[in-house]
């Protein structure tokens, strides 16, 4: 089958005219990396208000895609400040995943730089929920 692209998520952050919501290809849905910020991409507060942005916009993808944080199979993160971040970012990202039984793999980098200023990006591969497959 071919891919096909999700854009334009209700609840989600508006994606930049540069890449896609996701893409779903083969029953994964690939989403892009989401930062901390509002609808008009302002970047919201601190490391723990940025976080939950960024996993609330991952969320509404993930949804609008036939998916869920229950079917993550692989989550990166990325901090400008893991020595400060790490520990807080944690905390948010269990309160998001709390119920979903097994924990998805995942990756934590620093990096230098994030886009407009942000301290988190998150991005996800998920598998699509039964009965959403291509």
């Amino acid at each position: 089958m071919p891919k096909q692209v999700i854009n334009n998520v209700a609840g989600a952050t508006p994606p930049l005219p540069v890449f896609s919501h996701a893409v779903i290809s083969n029953g994964n849905v690939y989403v892009s990396g989401s930062i901390g910020s509002d609808e008009e991409y302002n970047i919201v507060g601190g490391v723990q208000q940025q976080a939950r942005a960024a996993l609330d916009n991952m969320k509404a993808i993930l949804e609008g895609a036939g998916s869920g944080l229950e079917h993550i199979v692989k989550v990166t993160i990325y901090l400008t400040n893991m020595a400060r971040d790490f520990g807080i970012f944690n905390e948010v990202y269990a309160e998001f995943f709390r119920d979903v039984g097994a924990l998805p793999a995942r990756t934590c980098i620093g990096v230098a730089a994030l886009p407009m200023g942000a301290f988190v990006e998150v991005e996800c591969i998920a598998e699509l929920a039964p009965g959403d497959e291509e």
